[in-house]
């Protein structure tokens, strides 16, 4: 059967793990799947609207940064989710899933968080017309794909550096703050490693012996990277592909040594 939770205030907690989000506004579904490999699940779906109460619960900057920051990040979350909710998704019978998969969605933990929540929510409530508008990124009359990230390794890239697909809406500007070590402590340098194992995965290759960039973009950024193997094979990926399947944080990198 159906259970339907009804009240203004009524608060459902879900716990994942040791992550325990809240969910109030919208309508919450319960759905049993029977999967081969993973035998039976719950998928829960939360249906909310999309100008107001979805991005209420987006979670993915601080509430505490300034309120310019928190608009744009409104703007490009809705527009992110309003270009997504065009198509329907099979897998899960939804437009988009509340994981980086898409966007990180954390309910109503986002706006009830001590001290700083409304200010959030505020900030959201700033980028509403009226009941019928909101502010959106549009290219064409269409909802443009408003990516975002926290580091861009010193200049944005276009999706045709990152993908190969060229839109008229991206391009390569400085980003300055993203290499100030004062403002991105994380990533402004960082340095990281990778198995034998997961590199020849990557290029798919038995083994790896030696590793070579072949090109970068006008970004920096590495946009065609080659490997060659113990038997003189010699395979070339985008540098996007080998960051994203060598777990590194991005494409922006040099090569320091290869060891077996």
């Amino acid at each position: 059967g159906t259970r339907y939770l009804e009240g203004p205030l009524t608060v459902l907690s879900l716990t994942t793990g040791n992550v325990v989000n809240r969910y109030r506004h919208g309508q919450i579904n319960f759905k049993i799947i029977r999967d081969k490999a993973l035998g039976k699940r719950i998928e829960i779906v939360n249906s909310v609207r999309l100008q107001d109460e979805y991005l209420w619960g987006i979670s993915e900057v601080p509430s505490s940064w300034p309120a310019a920051a928190l608009e744009a990040q409104a703007i490009a979350s809705r527009t992110y989710a309003y270009a997504k909710s065009l198509k329907v998704r099979t897998a899960c019978d939804c437009h988009l899933y509340a994981t980086i998969s898409d966007q990180t969605f954390a309910g109503y933990s986002k706006e009830s968080e001590p001290r700083f929540g409304n200010f959030w929510k505020d900030a959201v409530s700033r980028t509403i017309i009226d009941t019928s508008t909101s502010l959106v990124v549009l290219s064409n009359g269409k909802p443009a794909q408003a990516y975002f990230f926290s580091s861009s390794g010193g200049a944005t890239q276009t999706t045709r550096d990152a993908w190969g697909e060229v839109t008229a809406f991206t391009q390569s500007v400085p980003d300055s703050a993203s290499v100030d070590v004062t403002l991105n402590p994380r990533f402004a340098s960082w340095k990281a490693s990778s198995t034998q194992e997961l590199v020849a995965k990557a290029f798919l290759l038995p083994n790896v012996v030696s590793l070579e960039i072949l090109s970068r973009n006008q970004a920096g950024a590495v946009t065609y990277i080659a490997a060659t193997s113990s038997d003189g094979v010699t395979k070339k990926i985008r540098g996007d592909t080998f960051r994203s399947r060598a777990k590194l944080p991005s494409p922006w990198f040099s090569l320091v040594s290869v060891q077996n």
